[in-house]
């Protein structure tokens, strides 16, 4: 007898997008990690990964590992700083992905476990917009981190909890999230060149507070920070870092 003919289905798909600077140390293992990861939990994924102007090895690691992974190279011939980067990766996987599938952005130092996007997943699946890896979670711990980062990022979270309250959320600041890909396709066409109009860390800020205003719902999942996996200093110039982000408050508070 013959079996009538039903349409398959494709499985939803994970893009990971990746900011890169100077991340020769670092980007094949995070790589590998990526690709051990994923393929552990059978999920269909691709690498977004925009390379910010790097001077160093980077380029070329990413090209050998592209031979043996799905991966998307975009590259900036000079820096531009994280907010540009992040811009592009997401607009790229934005453009790839269907309604369904799921947007990932992490750092591209080794120091987020991509293990935790199966976590993250699932809970996109249970009805979740937005997924936060968030360091103010029971079961959340920060190894290596200095005492004066980690004072920064606890008065971050609350200050922002207290003048721009997200339900769900507590951390505001760490660039290891997963977006339902539909929602960051509806906040290019909401905002267009202004949802990612910041040039520095504050960017991730900035993206959580025009969502905010999408009636969506948002989640945290508690994850394990190794700085101490990190090689070579931050990028991170703190005083300007908390002086952007200061201004970026003030801005969204009074100035829309």
């Amino acid at each position: 007898m013959t079996q009538p003919n039903t349409p398959t289905r494709s499985r939803r798909k994970v893009y990971v997008v990746l900011p890169v600077y100077n991340e020769e140390a670092k980007i094949g293992s995070l790589l590998d990690h990526i690709d051990d990861a994923m393929r552990d939990a059978d999920i269909r994924y691709e690498v977004v990964l925009v390379d910010d102007g790097s001077k160093d090895r980077t380029d070329a690691i990413i090209r050998e590992r592209a031979a043996t992974m799905p991966l998307t190279l975009m590259r900036h011939e000079v820096n531009k700083g994280l907010g540009a980067t992040i811009r592009d990766g997401l607009f790229a996987a934005a453009e790839a992905a269907g309604e369904a599938d799921i947007i990932v952005t992490m750092d591209a130092d080794d120091t987020h476990a991509p293990g935790l996007v199966l976590r993250m997943v699932r809970m996109i699946s249970e009805g979740y917009d937005v997924v936060i890896a968030s360091r103010y979670r029971e079961g959340s711990r920060c190894v290596g981190v200095p005492v004066h980062r980690l004072a920064l990022s606890h008065g971050a979270s609350w200050l922002f909890r207290v003048v721009f309250p997200i339900q769900g959320v507590r951390d505001y600041t760490c660039g290891y999230r997963a977006y339902r890909a539909a929602v960051v396709k509806a906040a290019f066409a909401r905002y267009g060149e202004e949802f990612l109009d910041q040039g520095g860390f504050q960017c991730m800020v900035d993206i959580l507070l025009k969502l905010r205003r999408m009636n969506l719902i948002f989640g945290e999942v508690p994850f394990i920070l190794r700085y101490d996996w990190k090689e070579g200093g931050s990028k991170m110039n703190v005083t300007r870092t908390v002086k952007d982000t200061l201004g970026l408050m003030w801005k969204r508070r009074f100035g829309g």
